[in-house]
């Protein structure tokens, strides 16, 4: 097998490890990108391709996480990992578990834990890699790895997502949020919703955006009964899917264009948290993108129309 064929083949695990890593899918590409670079140019025959390529997308991630950090403390309202539809590295015998870890919920966890820890987590306790392999990649040795997972364990522990364990009765919860919200079923809505509910948008100062998080079953129920038909009558579609491993859905304007992507955290028959990215840089690699300004300038002309 030659090197093309050798790092195409490795590629989802690389893209999967530096999505966790970075929590941006352009990001995670360009990291994937330079390592296959690295490794073209490079005249070494590693032992084992897969710990060769896994050590270097990670150091690439290390180093792009780090910068990404500062560009962060200055982002315009709350920051929303790049919401992923496909996660393309599947190992069926661990669906579950790889889908509740590339959620954004966790993702969100990640985001407290340093480089290092995260890198170690993501190696270990996602993907199962030895801590001969994880020391390599983050050039520490065994006992520092070690001592790295304990404490990135705890953090991620003190605010662990738990998701719904029977996932057919999660999405038929997540149908009748999205069939509810169509409509403008304020009480139907707020029925699925948990007291403390909190809808949470990213719009990077670069779309229309909520001064805040909305929170509380009356007030999210409102907003988005309210809204939602608004939305629609200018022509806006909501199609639910999967997004980051949990129920979501994707919204586009009248001619197709990617508006905006919702994602719900279901646990215990409740929906506890809505999360909506409308930020046009992350949702560029969905396809085009929606004028999220001239969409809302129509809803507030909907709005002030009757009927």
């Amino acid at each position: 097998m030659g090197r093309t064929e050798e790092f195409e083949e490795l590629r989802p695990l690389l893209f999967s490890i530096a999505y966790r890593m970075l929590g941006s899918v352009g990001e995670a590409e360009d990291a994937v990108q330079e390592t296959w670079l690295r490794y073209d140019a490079s005249s070494v025959q590693p032992v084992s391709v897969k710990a060769f390529l896994s050590t270097t997308v990670t150091r690439i991630s290390i180093d792009v996480l780090r910068s990404a950090r500062v560009r962060r403390e200055a982002y315009v309202g709350p920051w929303l990992p790049e919401p992923l539809l496909d996660d393309p590295y599947e190992e069926p015998a661990r669906a579950a578990e790889l889908a509740d870890s590339v959620s954004m919920a966790a993702l969100l966890l990640l985001e407290r834990l340093s480089p290092l820890e995260r890198s170690v987590f993501v190696l270990r306790e996602v993907f199962a890699f030895t801590y001969e392999d994880v020391a390599a990649a983050v050039g520490r040795s065994q006992a520092a790895c070690r001592q790295l997972l304990v404490r990135s364990r705890r953090h991620m522990q003190e605010g662990r997502p738990r998701f719904e364990a029977d996932r057919e009765e999660r999405d038929e919860l997540a149908r009748r949020f999205f069939d509810a919200m169509a409509q403008g079923d304020m009480d139907g809505l707020r029925s699925l919703l948990s007291a403390d509910v909190e809808l949470v948008g990213d719009g990077g100062g670069k779309a229309p955006q909520l001064a805040r998080a909305v929170a509380g079953a009356r007030n999210v129920a409102r907003l988005l009964a309210t809204v939602q038909p608004l939305m629609a009558r200018t022509g806006i579609t909501c199609t639910p899917r999967p997004v980051n491993g949990q129920p979501g859905a994707l919204f586009r304007d009248r001619d197709g264009n990617v508006l905006r992507v919702f994602v719900l955290d279901v646990l215990d028959g409740e929906v506890r948290t809505v999360r909506s990215v409308f930020n046009p840089d992350k949702l560029a690699h969905l396809g085009p993108v929606a004028d999220a300004w001239a969409v809302h300038r129509e809803v507030q002309e909907a709005r002030r129309r009757p009927g």
